[in-house]
């Protein structure tokens, strides 16, 4: 892989600054349009995305265009310096294309049909609409295909939902019959449908899943999911046929949305098959700070998480942050601002973990309609002199003095494992404990906590300084020395062929229960637990105890070899009941019917080591476990130093030089041990070594 891959295409070499720019809502604001230039140049912006939800100004009534308006913008952009990201405008479509042809819009799971509003209410199998976002961008591909100020493409707009009227019944169908080799007894088998003598003898019989019918047939929910994928994948390159004819030099993107904490990456599509189809990976990042019910650590670990989630699509090339708030949001429960300090830290992080922008939606407050108090650089009142604008002004600044750093990488020794597929089916999944729907602030609580545990795993190494990839099940594990695989329920094919193969090669694994249980269908393994994961584990896992919210077990280490553990751990939620094959076993229960049966294994496998957390640890336990194999496998963290609690750091590279960026994601001054290395303070050109002191929210980025 080449050191240092730049997303963009070769007129660029800075960080991009700026966002979500609607000048088509403001044409009757000419004077608007004109200070809205001068204050993108004081507020250091360089970059605007443009016409996202702009199809009823381009196009007001069928074939009759409009792009004057449009025109004038891009040339008033190229004038200034500034750099445009030209939208397609299918994310939401005029109300004269609803009223003419009413097949674009969307049919909901009761089977219902919407009316036309909102946005992302779109038939992706619709021909109509497919016909109609091929020719609306074929001729925005050909009017600014030489355009000086246009540098990428930004593909419709957050890219989510399903539509289940005929026309995707049948796409449905045909999907089932290209993967099943047009054998409907395959599918049968697949889907177990003699439970409840649901068998198929008809294609004709198959409908998507709905709550007024079938929704209980895990298969056919999972084969659905993956059709929303492929069909949403299908359209999107329909979208982008005139786009890569035309201007096959523009790179193109989308703007994903994260698994941002307790929202979940669970949007109707698997993102890492998206990923393939685009140049550039982006994502929208909306993290709920000054929240009450986390800590602004706990936070920062979950968004630095999902960074990494959307790194690693594209095997750690640089990837954008298209929308992110420089204020507030208008749609949580309770909408905090951002404390001083906090954008230009959360804007740090996002450069620290790979991204080469930070943009924002949106510049200009909107008057009317949803998003009028959602967050922006310029307020309704229009002028510079606010503070959101000085701070969005001072990342902007703190950007250009870092741009050396633009197109550089960061390199992972260790990978979580968060698979999506595996996420749907352990939502889906009737065991263990059942999903709560009661909110608490915003959230929603997830009993199984699939998520919540591939993060608290991550946290442990974000705690030490440690950079770790998250990526699905399908990467290569090769080049780690160390994958975790939390709650690895299904294992697709080939999987554990790999996952062996990496143990054989020295590499360390650690997974843990509900692993191994079931295939990509989502029928279970015969013949044990944790089925093709049972050889490289050295263990049968026999049964899975859940507990109450008020209960507890333990694991004991009591004789253990694992130096520098305590004796005993706490473990919560859940205990897997298992026994040792070949395995080592390094801890027992204390309590229970089970005590004294491992609760920790390790199973010595070719040249590598597989260990086998049978409960559910908390932080105490991974912090001490985590950092036992971070010492013992030789894995470097970034800094020689202890970092305190909530403060980590982070290092992208290039072929001359390592950018380490500390960050304190606390309300307290923390001092922090730099060892020996003496670093150049980026921003103030101070020589910095052994310790240093930063304030709450602080950041410092450092040269070696």
């Amino acid at each position: 892989m080449n050191k240092e891959l730049s997303v963009l295409n070769s007129k660029i070499n800075v960080f991009l600054h700026g966002g979500d720019y609607n000048p088509d809502q403001w044409l009757n604001y000419p004077e608007i349009l004109k200070e809205d230039v001068r204050l993108m140049k004081l507020a250091n912006c360089n970059c605007v995305t443009i016409n996202i939800f702009g199809w009823s100004a381009i196009e007001p009534e069928e074939g009759n265009y409009t792009f004057e308006w449009l025109d004038k913008i891009m040339n008033d952009m190229v004038a200034n310096n500034i750099h445009v990201i030209l939208a397609t405008p299918s994310g939401a479509r005029p109300a004269w294309m609803s009223e003419k042809y009413p097949e674009v819009l969307r049919v909901s799971s009761d089977r219902g049909k919407n009316l036309h509003g909102q946005r992302h209410n779109h038939c992706f199998t619709s021909p109509v609409y497919r016909k109609k976002t091929y020719e609306i961008n074929k001729l925005l591909a050909e009017r600014y295909k030489d355009h000086p100020a246009l540098i990428m493409w930004h593909i419709s707009n957050e890219y989510s939902g399903e539509c289940h009227c005929e026309l995707c019944q049948e796409a449905f169908r045909n999907w089932l019959k290209k993967k099943y080799d047009n054998n409907l007894d395959k599918l049968n088998e697949a889907w177990w449908t003699g439970f409840w003598s649901h068998k198929l003898t008809n294609w004709s019989q198959i409908e998507s899943p709905s709550e007024k019918g079938e929704k209980f047939v895990h298969g056919h929910n999972l084969d659905w999911q993956r059709f929303v994928t492929d069909q949403t994948i299908d359209f999107y390159k329909n979208e982008i046929l005139p786009i890569r004819t035309i201007t096959p030099n523009i790179p193109v993107t989308t703007n994903f949305m994260g698994s941002y904490p307790h929202m979940g990456l669970y949007i109707g599509f698997d993102c890492w098959k998206f990923a393939e189809e685009v140049d550039v990976v982006s994502w929208d990042s909306y993290p709920a700070w000054h929240n009450n019910f986390e800590s602004t650590y706990d936070l920062a670990v979950n968004v630095s998480f999902v960074h990494d989630i959307y790194r690693s699509l594209k095997g750690g090339q640089p990837f954008l942050i298209m929308e992110n708030t420089p204020s507030l949001v208008n749609w949580q429960d309770v909408n905090k601002l951002k404390r001083p300090g906090m954008h230009l830290l959360s804007s740090m992080q996002g450069l620290a973990h790979g991204a080469d922008s930070i943009l924002y939606f949106q510049w200009r407050k909107g008057r009317g309609a949803s998003e009028k108090f959602h967050g922006a650089v310029v307020d309704h009142s229009g002028q510079e002199n606010t503070r959101v604008f000085r701070e969005v002004s001072e990342v902007g600044e703190v950007l250009k003095k870092l741009q050396e750093i633009q197109g550089s990488i960061k390199e992972s020794e260790v990978a979580i494992i968060y698979d999506v597929e595996n996420r749907w089916a352990i939502d889906d999944a009737q065991c263990l404990k059942k999903e709560n729907k009661e909110h608490e602030g915003y959230r929603q609580v997830d009993r199984k906590r699939y998520e919540e545990t591939c993060q608290k795993a991550y946290k442990a190494f974000w705690n030490r300084g440690v950079s770790a990839d998250v990526i699905n099940m399908d990467c290569d594990f090769s080049k780690y020395k160390l994958v975790v695989a939390p709650m690895l329920y299904m294992v697709r094919p080939k999987v554990a062929d790999r996952i062996n193969e990496f143990v054989k090669q020295g590499g360390t694994l650690v997974t843990t229960y509900f692993s191994g249980i079931v295939d990509e269908n989502d029928l279970c393994f015969l013949g044990g637990f944790p089925g093709p994961l049972r050889e490289v584990t050295g263990i049968w896992a026999e049964e899975i105890d859940s507990l109450y919210e008020n209960e507890v077990n333990y694991i004991e280490l009591k004789g253990s070899k694992i130096d520098s553990l305590k004796e005993s751990y706490e473990v919560k939620d859940y205990c897997d009941l298992i026994h040792a094959e070949t395995a080592e076993v390094l801890g027992v229960y204390k309590n229970d019917f089970y005590a004294n049966m491992p609760a920790l294994t390790v199973n010595n496998y070719g040249k590598g080591k597989a260990y086998y957390i049978a409960a559910r640890t908390g932080e105490d336990f991974n912090n001490d476990f985590y950092s036992k194999l971070i010492d013992d496998l030789n894995i470097k963290s970034v800094i020689d130093g202890k970092l305190p609690k909530g403060v980590t750091a982070q290092m992208r590279s290039n072929k001359d030089n390592k950018y380490i960026f500390v960050m304190n994601f606390t309300e307290e001054e923390k001092k922090i041990s730099l060892g020996e290395t003496i670093y150049i303070d980026m921003l103030s050109g101070e020589a910095l070594s052994k310790e240093i002191h930063m304030d709450k929210y602080g950041v410092k980025i450092l040269k070696e």
